[in-house]
């Protein structure tokens, strides 16, 4: 019967294996035999034995420490450390002291790189290969052959750590085409890399450019501290094609050469990765069945991920080692929507990975900020975001339908949100992610078809009275529905109220057929038709669709980040120009509207609230109370917003004279 060390002993043999290394025994010695040897039980200074010598090319590199499983490997550390600078003289080695070690279980590995600045170590799927230490020992700046390492672009030899370390020093680049928080984020950014902080959450309000936020830092990675590959994580196909558009028509501010010139970016679409690739963008499934060696169906890779965690797997499959993507692949890992791909399933694909791990929302839970140990390193909302005018700020209409025994009842007008703020500590502590609502509570108004058609005819007679008097085209309103079925109701029931015909009013879910999903949203987006979408929840994060100015919720939503997502789809700004082009009768893109159909803005679970909380009182007397000292929140919040409506409005000599007089 086998010890508990000699069962962890022939784990760490087979994963070794895996991972490209030879095992020798310390009888049979052929250091020539491959490229990378792990020697068991090799000799050091003093009578002492290290469970795994780790050699490349003929010389030690490092040292592997075997423990029982369930054995704390910190405690380990030491007597690895020890092994690392006691190797007997008639060992060639590449250091003095060996530069890497190891402590493993055969479950649990754990990896110390001595080469950083401050060497700490961390957590590892699996032993890394050994081009790769070598890589890591040369410093090289992306995957060449060490010969090359002179030849490197300035600022790219040395660990990466040293050279994220040094990031923050290096010649800075232009940042003309971007926001002050975008400046901000990537300038926090860096400081957390170069603290070897291997985790980091990047905040950003819904339209605010996290996108291209992104496409900035990376091109810093890889130009300035020799990023070997970034992937790039997206909750959804189509979101994987803006992010592919987004590289692409990206200038780099020092060359003036496009992103896509410079460095080759991948959008997966199977299960080969192209070796050739800088930047690499996918969905979380995808990924997930490329470790699996396996191919998807191109349907599950235009949903959700987040969706289809429980739906495809009752009990997901483990990850394991893949040979064909080791855990070095990327040097950086970005996740975008990133508190939908912490959870379960997905948790394990990214930490599968030896990457540091950067994190891109919106809406982060209370779980998404401590997978990221509460490294929050940008935090931007959306009323600032409204104050940058980054974002357009919104009101909320409320049309509510309820079946009595009398026949329906409707209720309408705007609602105004009275809670008290909260500090942002104790906002973020207290943030839950799932808020559970009774059936008969949240979705008493849109069950059957004469409830959706009640809502439907009050949305359409209220539209250009009291949404958007004064309008004549419908302006492009985005529908929530609870599914597909759902959403095949509201768009008949939309197009009967509205007297229209197919190319009015149109579904857009992973199930429409005949036009694909992502044609039909570039239409929604571009063309003057469909006015209306109805969806599940294909365009519920991250599609970009600027001209919208409504978004309906005709179902409940048990998410505190999904419902925030949800409603951020109103907020991008636009310019005027083509702004007009899809919607004729409008000028300026000022505000959107949310038409709550099922009493979701009247819970208590949303982050972001409308400026506007004093709709009755007129500007001048916001002016007056305030000019008195009056400083409540509602009224500097209502003031703030009509101010921003006002500035996209007034022509420029009224501006220029309303300067003179405020000074």
């Amino acid at each position: 019967m086998p010890t508990p060390e000699e069962l962890a002993r022939q784990n760490i043999d087979a994963l070794l294996k895996q991972c490209g290394w030879i095992i020798q025994k310390r009888s049979e010695i052929n250091l020539s035999g491959g490229r990378g040897i792990a020697i068991t039980e090799g000799l050091l200074k003093g009578g002492d034995e290290a469970d795994y010598l780790l050699f490349v090319d003929g010389k030690a590199i490092g040292t592997v420490e075997a423990k029982p499983e369930g054995f704390t490997l910190t405690g380990v550390e030491e007597q690895s450390g020890k092994y690392g600078k006691n190797l007997l003289d008639i060992y060639p080695k590449w250091r003095d002291e060996l530069p890497f070690a190891y402590e493993s279980t055969g479950v649990e590995t754990q990896f110390t790189n001595r080469l950083d600045p401050v060497p700490k170590s961390r957590n590892v799927f699996a032993f890394h290969r050994p081009e790769t230490l070598f890589e890591y020992l040369c410093g090289l700046g992306s995957a060449r052959d060490s010969r090359a390492v002179l030849g490197d672009p300035p600022g790219t030899s040395g660990n990466l750590n040293q050279r994220l370390a040094n990031l923050l020093t290096s010649d800075q680049m232009p940042t003309t085409n971007l926001w002050s928080a975008q400046i901000e984020a990537i300038r926090y950014l860096e400081r957390s890399l170069a603290a070897n902080k291997r985790r980091a959450l990047i905040q950003m309000a819904t339209g605010s450019g996290k996108t291209y936020t992104a496409v900035n830092f990376v091109y810093r990675l890889i130009k300035l501290a020799g990023a070997r590959r970034v992937l790039f994580l997206v909750d959804r196909g189509n979101l994987g094609d803006q992010t592919l558009k987004e590289f692409q028509q990206f200038v780099t501010p020092d060359d003036g050469r496009k992103f896509t010139e410079l460095y080759n970016v991948q959008h997966l679409k199977s299960s080969q990765l192209d070796k050739v690739s800088r930047v690499c963008i996918s969905t979380i499934q995808r990924l997930y069945s490329m470790l699996r060696g396996e191919e998807i169906d191109e349907e599950i890779d235009e949903r959700s991920g987040y969706e289809l965690r429980e739906s495809l797997w009752k009990q997901p499959p483990p990850v394991v080692y893949n040979p064909n993507v080791p855990l070095e692949t990327f040097d950086f890992i970005i996740t975008d929507e990133c508190h939908r791909s912490i959870y379960n399933l997905w948790r394990q694909v990214l930490e599968y990975f030896d990457a540091y791990l950067i994190g891109l929302t919106a809406t982060p839970s209370k779980q998404t900020i401590g997978f990221f140990n509460k490294n929050l390193v940008m935090e931007y909302g959306h009323e600032r975001a409204v104050a940058d005018q980054v974002n357009v700020n919104y009101d909320v209409y409320k049309i509510e339908a309820e079946i009595t025994k009398g026949g329906s009842r409707v209720e309408k007008g705007f609602y105004i949100d009275k809670r008290d703020r909260l500090t942002r500590k104790v906002r973020w502590e207290q943030l839950g992610d799932d808020l559970i609502y009774a059936e008969n509570e949240l979705d008493r108004a849109v069950v059957a078809p004469d409830q959706i058609r009640t809502v439907i005819r009050t949305f359409r007679d209220r539209l250009f009275t009291d949404i958007f008097p004064g309008r004549t085209v419908v302006p492009k309103t985005l529908i929530f529905a609870k599914d597909d079925s759902h959403a095949d109701d509201i768009v008949k029931i939309v197009r009967e109220e509205f007297g229209k015909g197919n190319d009015f009013c149109q579904k857009i879910t992973y199930r429409t057929t005949g036009a694909k999903p992502a044609d039909l949203i570039q239409r929604f987006r571009n063309s003057v038709d469909p006015r209306i979408a109805v969806t599940v929840d294909m365009i519920a994060t991250g599609t970009d669709i600027k001209p919208l100015e409504i978004v309906m919720f005709m179902r409940s939503v048990k998410s505190r980040s999904f419902f925030e997502q949800m409603k951020g789809r109103g907020v991008r700004v636009i310019s005027d120009t083509d702004f007009q082009s899809v919607t004729p009768d409008a000028k300026t893109k000022t505000h959107f509207v949310i038409v709550d159909g099922v009493g979701v803005c009247e819970r208590d679970k949303t982050d972001s609230r409308p400026l506007e909380q004093k709709p009755s009182v007129p500007l001048e007397k916001l002016f007056e109370h305030i000019a008195i000292g009056a400083r409540e929140p509602e009224l500097l919040s209502s003031l703030a917003g009509r101010l921003i409506r006002l500035e996209k409005r007034i022509q420029p000599a009224v501006r220029a004279e309303v300067e003179t007089l405020s000074g």
